[in-house]
């Protein structure tokens, strides 16, 4: 493969300013918020400048996504770039703490929405409930899961679908294969 076939992602800039715009925060709110100039936040958020990894720490903990969301991925061919990503090149997100694995499916964060695949591991469940100013629609390809959604626990099962509207929500697998399922978020969360 020639080297020009390759593109190097520089999706970082773009994702931290889609992230930055679904919170609500300006370019002189967020820069201020780090302790950083504006100028600075600007370069970074069109790939003119790389934070350093203490850098990274706070941005991910100001807009409240993982560290791991901000790393570069994989590169992908140049004609690809922005309209495919290949199952080896997929974002892992979380820390995979709860027996939950996911990857992102979407390009970059750019788009008015994002596309996770979810792996949840048998025998796992998130403890507390979680409400994102969110909607979310899932699919569930394989396996079993219940999900709760305001109070009300729905069994899902391979073929399903569901919807959470800015709802408190939590998973549970307790059962003895993984729940496999592919959800769109709108706005990005990650």
């Amino acid at each position: 493969m020639l080297q020009s076939d390759i593109s190097t992602p520089e999706t970082l800039g773009a994702d931290l300013r889609a992230l930055r715009k679904s919170r609500g925060m300006t370019l002189a709110g967020m820069a201020d918020a780090l302790g950083r100039s504006v100028g600075w936040l600007s370069q970074v958020e069109r790939d003119l400048s790389d934070p350093s990894i203490s850098d990274l720490r706070e941005i991910s903990a100001l807009l409240e996504v993982p560290i791991s969301m901000l790393f570069r991925h994989e590169a992908a061919l140049a004609n690809e770039a922005g309209y495919v990503v290949r199952k080896e090149s997929r974002r892992p997100l979380g820390s995979h703490t709860a027996g939950l694995l996911e990857e992102l499916l979407s390009p970059d964060l750019t788009d008015d929405f994002e596309m996770v695949h979810s792996t949840f591991e048998p025998n796992s469940e998130i403890s507390k409930a979680v409400t994102r100013p969110t909607q979310e629609v899932g699919y569930l390809i394989s396996g079993k899961l219940d999900l709760e959604i305001s109070g009300k626990v729905f069994n899902i099962n391979p073929g399903d679908s569901f919807r959470i509207k800015g709802e408190p929500f939590r998973w549970m697998n307790p059962y003895d294969a993984p729940a496999v399922a592919v959800w769109v978020i709108a706005p990005p969360v990650y």
